[in-house]
């Protein structure tokens, strides 16, 4: 049995980190008779500075990037038609305002503690893209812990506190310093870069390489 360590560097408002893990699932379970799959979930912040209130979508993106908000519609439609295609939700793709994604990297820390990391990330895609939820407010939190069954008098606790600011802080800075400057980044048994939501054939060759070339 061949045995993968996946480090995904990611942030919860990134649509292709979403898209890009959907695409890895596919992969695994292409792969699932030979191999043996160990994921860990890395924060990354797209927007670390932002506070206040979020704004709408499109505009954000367009200032951003230096492109009309009709060319970020379009991009973002295509955005939710492979999403849809992966099955994941992204109903309100369009519909989100910016969100700073501090605390619910901290969320993801603690859920991780209870084996339920993955689920917590996904839960967050679920709110952010598919409701258009503010994901920076703690009920909103809150509401992710409770569809998973855990602790929301736990979580609140955390949330209140500074519990794993540090570990998420120091997530970033690792990351920063070992050059990943976009997401989703995948590093592979610690050792090779994959980045971008990469189709799951090219994931797929890119496990067999890696394991051939360690055997």
């Amino acid at each position: 049995m061949n045995k993968l360590q996946i480090d995904i560097v990611s942030d919860i408002a990134c649509p292709w980190c979403a898209i890009g893990y959907a695409r890895l699932q596919q992969a695994m379970a292409q792969l699932a008779s030979d191999y043996e799959f160990t994921v860990q979930w890395h924060a990354f912040e797209l927007n670390p500075s932002h506070s206040g209130q979020g704004e709408p979508i499109l505009p954000a993106l367009a200032k951003k990037y230096g492109r009309s908000e009709d060319e970020m519609r379009e991009a973002q439609s295509n955005m939710m038609t492979i999403a849809k295609e992966l099955g994941v939700n992204f109903e309100k793709l369009q519909e989100r305002l910016t969100a700073n994604t501090f605390d619910a990297h901290r969320l993801v820390k603690w859920a991780a503690e209870q084996g339920q990391q993955t689920a917590m990330k996904q839960a967050l895609f679920e709110a952010y893209f598919g409701k258009a939820l503010d994901v920076s407010d703690p009920e909103v939190l809150l509401g992710c812990v409770e569809t998973l069954g855990l602790d929301p008098a736990q979580a609140r606790q955390v949330l209140e506190s500074d519990q794993f600011a540090a570990a998420v802080r120091e997530d970033e800075a690792t990351y920063q310093k070992a050059g990943v400057s976009s997401v989703p980044a995948f590093i592979i048994n610690r050792k090779y870069l994959i980045s971008g939501a990469q189709e799951p054939e090219v994931l797929v060759k890119a496990f067999q390489d890696i394991s051939a070339e360690a055997a």
